[in-house]
């Protein structure tokens, strides 16, 4: 039988989608690399600058789109070429393969020894269930091809699920799609969340005192794209007049600094990406996380819990395993947050509203309670447990 101590002897690929940001699915390779710092990494498109250093220590190896015009900036437009991409990783000799998918990664070709494992963030969303959202929101050339290219690549990606001996899902949310979409069963096991990263701001002496001890601001962390509705928060807090404020970029930032200056309160405030310690600082500082979109799992959240803070979120997706709602019969003591069943700004506002008339009866010690759950070293010991036992399973087999 396959012993922890054996797994720093397996030679061990991973494959990341593409490697030119600093999200969730990036500290899943960091806790990833971090069990096998012997790993080699393979992935499409890779910006060293805005790698962490964790990733960096490792031998990484890319694909032909890395040296094509833009692949850094518009690496989603190259999406036809991503099988052909993934395919020619040669991937011979390794004991283990580990693939980190959201965009494709689990469709490489790997030795019939070789033991593949994907950890799915979720199914591609542009392919799948966001389907008619993705083409909807796209250019009019985009939106033009997208059926043509679509169908052929959900094809692809289809049968590039049977190329994977086992399937782990980052919630039961994106367990239920890997069931539908490709017909397999997961073992669900949460990403890692670096609590110690935030801490809940203290009231009094070895105090943290009730989660109403925060500021006078609501906070939204996200990527700016369409699907996250943070739109819906800046509309919601329009009308309102409470104080927002927004960290994160992407291409939804013009239209959504269009949407808040609409009014004359300007309250709602975008500051870009800002560095951890300053993330932390606007974590510890706010009222509550505000949480409008629709996720796989979603970090954010728990961030937000782990500093103490209750979150406001739609309630569906994965912050249904992530939040504990006052609103489905817990007492706002022993719960972390409010849910808001339409993905209106409407719904959006009455949830703020139901949240301050409970707000002095969260317990920031409960919330950060809740979320250390969810930490690290969580996930570290029930990924080497699975994959462990796997290995030994895959191995049996093939005796």
């Amino acid at each position: 039988m396959l012993i922890m101590a054996d797994l720093s002897k397996l030679r061990v690929a991973l494959v990341h989608y593409w490697l030119v940001a600093h999200r969730g699915g990036e500290r899943v390779v960091e806790a990833l690399g971090g069990i096998f710092p012997q790993a080699d990494i393979f992935t499409l498109v890779y910006d060293p600058e805005r790698t962490s250093p964790a990733i960096r220590r490792h031998r990484i190896h890319t694909s032909f789109i890395q040296k094509l015009p833009l692949a850094r900036s518009h690496h989603r437009a190259f999406l036809p070429l991503y099988p052909l991409a993934l395919e020619s990783f040669d991937l011979r000799g390794y004991d283990l393969v580990i693939s980190s998918e959201s965009g494709p990664a689990k469709g490489v070709l790997t030795d019939p020894g070789t033991c593949h494992i994907c950890y799915c963030h979720t199914p591609m969303r542009y392919l799948w269930n966001q389907y008619h959202e993705y083409r909807a929101g796209a250019g009019a050339l985009t939106r033009l091809a997208m059926p043509f290219f679509a169908h052929r690549l959900r094809q692809w990606d289809l049968a590039s699920a049977s190329r994977v001996d086992y399937f782990v899902a980052n919630s039961k949310n994106t367990a239920r799609r890997i069931r539908k979409y490709f017909g397999r069963e997961s073992q669900v096991i949460y990403p890692p969340v670096d609590i110690e990263r935030f801490t809940p701001r203290p009231t009094a002496p070895g105090q943290l005192g009730p989660a109403s001890a925060g500021g006078g601001y609501y906070l939204a962390v996200s990527e700016l794209v369409s699907y996250k509705r943070i739109d819906l928060a800046v509309e919601a807090f329009n009308r309102l007049g409470r104080r927002l404020i927004v960290v994160g970029d992407g291409p939804e930032l013009p239209r959504l600094r269009r949407l808040a200056g609409r009014t004359a309160a300007r309250n709602v405030e975008f500051m870009g990406r800002v560095e951890d310690e300053r993330l932390a600082q606007l974590y510890a500082g706010c009222r509550a996380f505000i949480f409008p979109g629709e996720e796989d799992f979603g970090i954010a959240p728990l961030e937000a819990q782990a500093s103490g803070r209750p979150v406001i979120a739609y309630g569906k997706g994965g912050a249904l395993e992530t939040v504990l709602g006052h609103d489905v019969g817990l007492p706002p003591e022993q719960s972390t947050g409010v849910f808001f069943a339409l993905q209106t700004s409407e719904a959006l506002t009455d949830a703020v509203a139901r949240f301050e008339a409970v707000e002095n009866r969260f317990d920031a010690r409960f919330v950060r309670c809740h979320a250390e759950c969810f930490a690290a070293p969580i996930f570290r010991q029930r990924m080497e447990s699975f994959i462990v036992e796997k290995l030994d399973e895959f191995g049996r087999r093939y005796v």
